[in-house]
């Protein structure tokens, strides 16, 4: 919950706050259970503007080697050729295209996401969890977001995977301000 109802106090350039940043993914596999996984390795920053939202930009970059699902087996698969190709293709990026307020404490945040060296776009729903004024100075803003991606349209896995095409994508970020 967020401690702030004036948007105005989020306005600033944020960088994320990788020890308390999870970005994650979940696919269906064998048509049976969901695969989840994580990215360890990931930097982006933020230009927020709590007056005017449209006026915000996000930018995210992922090494796709730090992918993990906590089978090392398949986190080799999933970062092989058939999959990230991570040898070929290191980063993952999104940057923001457009930011809609949609109402309350929730964004719409379009932009490009490029996997597997296909640049795309995409639509992520963004809600505000939290922002606070840090102990030590600075100041705190987290967000939930989430976006449905489909892998075959950046190329990504073999036709005939037992891995569905959708991938959902999971974002709970801290990002700060000094």
């Amino acid at each position: 919950m967020t401690t702030t109802t004036d948007l105005g106090e989020l306005t600033g350039d944020y960088v994320l706050d990788t020890a308390r940043t999870r970005i994650g993914f979940g696919a269906r596999a064998a048509l049976v259970t969901t695969v989840r996984g994580w990215f360890e390795g990931f930097e982006g920053s933020a230009r927020l503007d709590g007056d005017d939202p449209a006026a915000s930009a996000v930018r995210l970059t992922i090494r796709a080697d730090s992918l993990r699902t906590g089978n090392r087996r398949r986190d080799g698969h999933l970062r092989g050729g058939d999959f990230l190709d991570v040898g070929g293709h290191p980063v993952i990026t999104f940057t923001s295209t457009g930011v809609t307020p949609v109402g309350g404490f929730r964004f719409t945040v379009t932009g490009d996401l490029t996997v597997h060296g296909v640049t795309r776009p995409v639509r992520v729903d963004v809600r505000l969890t939290d922002a606070r004024a840090e102990p030590r100075g600075g100041f705190r803003a987290g967000f939930r977001a989430t976006a449905t991606v489909h892998r075959k349209d950046w190329g990504v896995g073999p036709r005939g995977a037992l891995i569905g095409d959708k991938v959902t994508l999971e974002f709970d970020v801290v990002a700060l301000r000094h």
